[in-house]
Parts: structure tokens; C-alpha cells; sequence
């Protein structure tokens, strides 16, 4: 792991934290995560791998996690009513929309002086990504979307077994409380293919926790998610090159999400890994890297070609 630099800045409004690794020189990996997840989300294998490429990275919080501003002040829809309105078709009522989060990203981008990335989005950092790419292309040298979807909603849901665990209210009465919630999460959408061992499931669910996980701010993200609109139209206007990632075995986003997301962006390159569920399990860490890489190498390669 290189040089390491922990700050916020004022992004669209919004106190967004950010991390940088690497050399300043190199290109920038911008790493986008998913529904209530800070920046720790993204394993530091991936990070010191992209590192070890050539590559600069670049992490943030999205808004209300992690070290990331807080939306406590704003009122809450009813959640149950708001699932009931989605499965019959009705419009979601969202304290913020999914393009704020996106604009939050592009504004630590212009905070930060960086003229355009390579982006890395996974589950709902997948979809900010995809907005990134579709509302400011020029920013956008390549985009990865893994373990992501479109916002087709003819797409199927997550499994029976996911959805139950995730809509019942857990019994919180301490921190283990807590912590045992999220391990069953992860031990339930993880990589069957690739169990982590107990304890690395609990140091990565504590390193989460010790950088900030917001209950409230998850179903901010969450009401954000549902309302917002289909991409597909939007995705088949995209010229940057483009790859999908998705996990055959994904209870949480289907892979039939990834799928969609492929077929909807021109000439996108697909990548459905078997055995893989909705993480990044370390065994998966040098394909996962080698495909970014890769895509990001080529890219650079041709636009120093034209210079």
C-alpha cells in the first residue's frame, strides 16, 4: 500500500470523505460502493492490487455513510407502503434521488481537479456509476458495473430467503446484536463458491462498522434505489468502453441484472463469474482486478496513442 490520504470535500451541497492510494501521476480507479456500505466495503486486496497495476485509487463514502455527511433531518416515507406502491406499479417516494448520490460523486471529481476516471460501481455504486457515465460521459474514460442492474423491474428479485431476512426488523439490543445481523447478511447474499472463514467475516464486518454504518442513511439509499427510473434507453447511448461483472450465483441482485445491463449497453464485454455471489471474496480479487486493469490499460494506452 502506497501513500495514503484521508479528506472530505464539499460535493453538490454534500460533505463527501474520500481516500486516495497510489501515485499522483497515475491514472485514477474511482471505487463506487453499494447500499449501505462506506468506502471499506471495497477490500484493501483490491485496492494494493489496482495499486500494484499502475494505477491511482480513488474511494468514497456516498452520502449518509461512512465519515460522509448525514441526512437525518430530512422525513422519512413509510417504507412498508412504499414497497407495497412498487409492487403494484406506483411511482416510490424517496427522501433524495439515486442522481444525487451520483452528483455527489461528480462533484468530488471537480473538487478535486480530476478531469475524468475510470469507474468502478458495485451493486448501487453500480448504478451510480451508470448514471456517472450517462449524465457526464466526457468524465468517464471506462465504466465497470459489477453485481449490478438497469432498473428494469421486469428483472427478477433478490431470493425468497434474502428478501425475508432483509425485511424483517432484527432485535437490536447491543453492538454483537448488530454485528451478528450483518454476518447473517453476508453468510446469506455471499459467494457460495468462496465461505470465508468466520473470523474474516467478523474483522470485515468490524472494519465497516468502525468506518460508519447508518441504518436510517440505508433506507435513504434504499427509497433512492426503487424510485429510481428503467436506465436500459438511457445505458445504449453510452460509447466509453464498458464491462459487466456479475456473480452467477448473486441471491441479492440477480445475474439476470448483469445480464440486462450488458445487453443494454453497445458493445459491453460480460463477465458472469460461477460461484460467485454479491461480494468480492479475496480468491476472486486477481480476476476481478486483472478485468479492470485491463480494460482501464487499454484505454490509456489509446487515448496517449492519439496525443
Amino acid at each position: 500500500m502506497t501513500n495514503q490520504d484521508v479528506q472530505a470535500v464539499t460535493a453538490n451541497g454534500t460533505q463527501i470523505a474520500y481516500e486516495f492510494y497510489g501515485e499522483p501521476q497515475a491514472p485514477v480507479i474511482l471505487l463506487i460502493h453499494g447500499l449501505g456500505m462506506p468506502m471499506t466495503g471495497w477490500p484493501m486486496g483490491i485496492v494494493d492490487k489496482l495499486v500494484g497495476e499502475g494505477f491511482r485509487v480513488l474511494r468514497i463514502d456516498n452520502r449518509d455513510q461512512g465519515k460522509s455527511e448525514k441526512f437525518d433531518q430530512l422525513p422519512m416515507p413509510n417504507m412498508l407502503w412504499q414497497f407495497l406502491k412498487l409492487k403494484i406499479g406506483l411511482s416510490v417516494s424517496a427522501p433524495y434521488e439515486l442522481t444525487e448520490l451520483m452528483k455527489d460523486t461528480l462533484g468530488v471529481l471537480d473538487a478535486l481537479k480530476i478531469d475524468s476516471v475510470h469507474v468502478v460501481g458495485v451493486s448501487m455504486g453500480g448504478m451510480i456509476s451508470q448514471l456517472l457515465a450517462i449524465n457526464a460521459p466526457s468524465r468517464v474514460k471506462t465504466l465497470t458495473s459489477i453485481m449490478s442492474t438497469t432498473g428494469n423491474r421486469k428483472i427478477p428479485g433478490p431470493d425468497k430467503s434474502v428478501s425475508a431476512h432483509l425485511i424483517k426488523k432484527p432485535i437490536i439490543k447491543t453492538k454483537q446484536d448488530v454485528i451478528d445481523y450483518h454476518i447473517k447478511t453476508w453468510q446469506l447474499i455471499g459467494s457460495p463458491a468462496y465461505q470465508p472463514k468466520p473470523e474474516q467475516l467478523k474483522m470485515y464486518v468490524a472494519e465497516l462498522m468502525d468506518r460508519g454504518m447508518s441504518a436510517p442513511g440505508t433506507a435513504r439509499q434504499m427509497l433512492a434505489i426503487l424510485a429510481a427510473p428503467n436506465r436500459v434507453k438511457d445505458l445504449s447511448r453510452l460509447r466509453m468502453p464498458c464491462q459487466i461483472i456479475h456473480g452467477i450465483d448473486d441471491l441479492l441482485v440477480r445475474v439476470e441484472g448483469g445480464i440486462d445491463t450488458a445487453k443494454a449497453i453497445p458493445q459491453a464485454e460480460q463477465h458472469l463469474i460461477k460461484g460467485m455471489g454479491h461480494d468480492l471474496p479475496v480468491e476472486l480479487h486477481g480476476q476481478i482486478c486483472g478485468l479492470i486493469a485491463k480494460q482501464a490499460r487499454s484505454q490509456e494506452e489509446k487515448s496517449n496513442a492519439t496525443l
